[in-house]
């Protein structure tokens, strides 16, 4: 059975050349131009590889993956770009690339990594995130800080699971709406930050504040102290 690969390349020489040599080689290829191509396709359909440039018009390739890991699918990833600097290929690793190539490259190794990354396959998603004294099991719906267990409601626990993702990030109110809610924020409601209040009352009966407010940004999960200039 071929599998089903999705490359998202702006550049209509590589696209065209990399497509036609996967598809000769078996696999299953559908192509997207810019970003929000990129995004539809990835929200819209399962699959087996995702090939992603950085640069890309529109949302680039980095957010696109930012967001396809927050959606918890380990889908194997293949950076393919022009960004060769050590910084820029140690970000796309953290943010959770399986390999990185860059450009020029030759095919043979780019098919390489590809057949590298269709054995192995999507990684199973940990159940288990921690930050400091702070844990949670999502197999288990457990969570506890300084071993103390919480009592978190539902939303609670998908809200400190999302800042479990991002460690550090400043997560916008919009992104979190989108992210825990799945609804678009309008500026007014303040779900957000009652559960926000409630979350940090029951983290901060066993330690010192970790989820700390960045003005007219949004929220950071950090550590005790929080960082310079919020």
């Amino acid at each position: 059975m071929a599998s089903r690969i999705l490359l998202v390349e702006d550049d209509p020489e590589i696209s065209e050349f990399v497509a036609q040599g996967l598809r000769e080689d078996g696999h299953a290829v559908a192509t997207a131009i810019n970003g929000h191509e990129g995004e539809k396709a990835l929200s819209s359909a399962d699959w087996d590889l995702i090939v992603l440039d950085w640069w890309l018009p529109g949302p680039d390739g980095l957010s696109l993956l930012q967001r396809l890991r927050g959606s918890g699918k380990t889908t194997p990833v293949l950076f393919l770009t022009a960004r060769d600097a050590v910084a820029q290929r140690v970000e796309g690793l953290k943010a959770g690339a399986d390999d990185y190539l860059c450009k020029p490259f030759a095919y043979e190794e780019f098919l390489a990594r590809v057949e590298a990354l269709l054995r192995r396959g999507p990684s199973a998603p940990t159940s288990i995130w921690r930050h400091l004294d702070l844990v949670l099991d999502l197999s288990q719906n457990r969570a506890e800080r300084a071993g103390k267990p919480l009592n978190l409601a539902t939303r609670e626990q998908a809200l400190l699971h999302f800042f479990l993702r991002h460690p550090g990030e400043v997560l916008t109110r919009a992104r979190l709406y989108e992210r825990v809610w799945d609804e678009t924020y309008d500026g007014q409601s303040n779900t957000l930050e009652v559960h926000v209040m409630e979350l940090r009352k029951k983290l901060e009966a066993h330690g010192p504040r970790l989820i700390h407010t960045v003005r007219g940004k949004g929220y950071l999960l950090g550590g005790p102290v929080p960082p310079e200039g919020i």
